[in-house]
Parts: C-alpha cells; sequence; structure tokens
C-alpha cells in the first residue's frame, strides 16, 4: 500500500476499514475499550456509540485476516493530496469520535480523510 491508501479488512461478518500512514501504520477506529480488540469494533460501539481512533501496525489490525488496497470510490470521488490525507488523519489520533454502525461507521471515517467526505456503501 501507498500512503492514503484505504485498507478493506475481511472480517467474518463485515469489513473493516483502515486507512495506510506509511511505515507499516494505518489509522482506524476501535472500541472505546481498552481491552477489546479491533477486529470487534462493530459490535462493541453499536451499544456505545464511542470509537478511539488508534495509529496501529497494519499486521496488528489484520491479524489472520485477508485485506487489499481498495480505493473503490477513486472512480466516482477525487482523493486529496496524500499530504493533506496523512495530516487530516494524525490530527485524529488518540482521539475519541463517536461512532454508529449505519452512519458513522470505520469506512465513513476513512473515506472522510481520504476526500472530505464520509461514504460507506457496505450499510446500503
Amino acid at each position: 500500500p501507498r500512503p492514503g491508501d484505504l485498507i478493506e479488512v475481511d472480517r467474518k461478518f463485515y469489513r473493516h476499514w483502515a486507512l495506510y500512514l506509511g511505515d507499516g501504520y494505518v489509522i482506524n477506529v476501535t472500541p472505546v475499550d481498552e481491552g477489546a480488540p479491533s477486529l470487534s469494533v462493530s459490535t462493541t460501539s453499536i451499544f456505545t456509540r464511542k470509537a478511539k481512533v488508534k495509529k496501529q501496525l497494519l499486521k496488528e489490525v489484520v491479524g489472520d485476516d485477508s485485506w487489499k488496497v481498495n480505493n473503490k470510490y477513486d472512480r466516482s470521488r477525487d482523493p486529496l493530496p496524500v499530504e493533506m490525507i496523512i495530516r487530516r488523519a494524525e490530527r485524529y489520533i488518540d482521539k475519541e469520535v463517536t461512532y454508529d454502525v449505519l452512519g458513522n461507521n470505520c469506512e465513513h471515517f476513512v473515506t472522510m480523510l481520504r476526500y472530505g467526505e464520509g461514504v460507506s456503501h457496505q450499510v446500503s
């Protein structure tokens, strides 16, 4: 992956999304409960409605799941310049954000960073 790329992780019941920062790191939303692994973000955060933005190694986020670069919205939206994407992302590290599976999920978060607007086709 290249900095600014969207990373789609194939979980058992859903897709988790992260944004590649470079040097093996991604930014993604995780449950506020520090003890909860990032793979449970969708189920845990349905109830908490809060998530924490973390910078983590891609291999930690992916675990044993498969993943791919998926900048699928590039066909219909122009990505922001890479430097701007990374700068915007870094401002969120370790911040708490609201989370809603249907309106503000992990895919909305990373597409907002890449395009300036949150999008998620997995909920439509």
